[in-house]
């Protein structure tokens, strides 16, 4: 049987950063950015990147660049489990 908390969980608010990483990986799944060609990849990241900065005043340089590098990494192909992959036996 599962014990019952004596105090309520506390929620915590986001930050901005992470309201704006939870914003781009949305954007990238409605707007069809993982079937693009890289060069379109690219220019949608420009795009959104100066959207994103004027919607997160908050954030600083630093902070829009991790987003961008967080963005185009979820955009890349899985590694298939086809790939040769050396062990030492």
């Amino acid at each position: 049987m599962a014990k019952t908390r004596s105090e309520p969980r506390k929620l915590s608010t986001p930050t901005p950063f992470e309201q704006a990483r939870d914003e781009l990986f949305s954007h990238i799944l409605r707007c069809g950015v993982l079937e693009a060609t890289p060069e379109h990849q690219k220019e949608w990241f420009d795009d959104t990147m100066l959207y994103l900065a004027d919607r997160y005043v908050e954030l600083d340089e630093q902070q829009i660049a991790e987003l961008r590098v967080l963005g185009e990494r979820y955009c890349r192909p899985v590694v298939g489990r086809n790939a040769t992959v050396a062990a030492n036996v």
